[in-house]
């Protein structure tokens, strides 16, 4: 996979773009945009910005927080776009309608959430039900899934994150991880952990995927554009920006509408995600 993704995002700390202006996160206001949520969608988000800031005289403001907290923020009135690698959640929808937010979802790249190892494991095939063993704690050795015997180290995403949602309902079956997993805030620091240790296990977006982990196939199918835009791949999603549609901006929806451009979707795919044209 040809991903160069840098893996210095921190989930909690706002990404300086080359003149892109970061300050605290408000709505946006004439030429200002304000983007907070999913650290799966930063990339794209960074790189597509940085291309729209040479083109536009716009302060765009970026934050990788979570997609809870990016959502969340789009229902409190601290940004207009919301970053989000799941769907809004029933409750989530309800709030806003309460609110009188009128939600508008955007379907912006595919993705595929891969289980990663490190480089000097050897295992390299997980069935889903193996995968649920080792996060629900009742597969603790590399040696029951055909590795070392050699105690497994299981790394998450936290709770706030929509990667761990969606891993939570598709490979956990809406069972908890085991408590003894270590929590990483993005997919950036669980990327880290798992280059530093040969016994860890970890998953993470496609976009992070670099040569510094392993890719593992899930039930013998291989994480590759294809399989992940056809859904053959048994972790994929797509991943989304969430605006209100009565308040959005003009500046806003023109620099949604060039991420959904072919030079935008380029973007997706230079860092490394499915292009919804792909």
């Amino acid at each position: 996979m040809n991903i160069t993704i840098k893996r210095t995002v921190s989930a909690v700390t706002a990404v300086i773009l080359s003149g892109i202006v970061l300050a605290a996160c408000s709505r946006d206001t004439g030429n200002k945009i304000v983007i907070k949520g999913s650290t799966t969608v930063l990339p794209i988000t960074q790189k597509a910005a940085e291309e729209y800031r040479k083109q536009n005289k716009v302060s765009i403001t970026i934050e990788g927080s979570g997609s809870g907290n990016g959502i969340k923020a789009l229902i409190d009135g601290t940004c207009s776009i919301a970053n989000s690698s799941r769907e809004m959640k029933e409750k989530e929808l309800g709030t806003a309608k309460e609110k009188g937010i009128a939600v508008k979802e955007i379907t912006v790249a595919y993705d595929m959430i891969v289980p990663v190892v490190n480089p000097a494991n050897t295992v390299k095939n997980l069935t889903m039900d193996q995968l649920k063993g080792i996060y629900d704690g009742s597969i603790k050795n590399w040696k029951q899934v055909g590795g070392k015997d050699e105690n497994i180290v299981v790394i998450s995403r936290d709770t706030s994150s929509g990667t761990y949602e969606i891993w939570h309902e598709k490979v956990m079956k809406n069972t908890d991880v085991a408590k003894d997993a270590l929590l990483q805030a993005s997919n950036g620091a669980i990327v880290s952990a798992i280059a530093g240790n040969p016994k860890a296990i970890g998953y993470i977006g496609y976009g992070y995927i670099d040569k510094t982990v392993k890719a593992l196939t899930v039930s013998g199918v291989e994480p590759t554009l294809d399989n992940g835009k056809s859904g053959k791949f048994p972790v994929s999603r797509k991943l989304y920006m969430y605006v209100d549609e009565k308040k959005i901006t003009g500046e806003s929806q023109k620099f949604i509408d060039y991420l959904l451009s072919p030079e935008g979707q380029k973007l997706v795919k230079e860092a490394g995600f499915i292009s919804i044209n792909q």
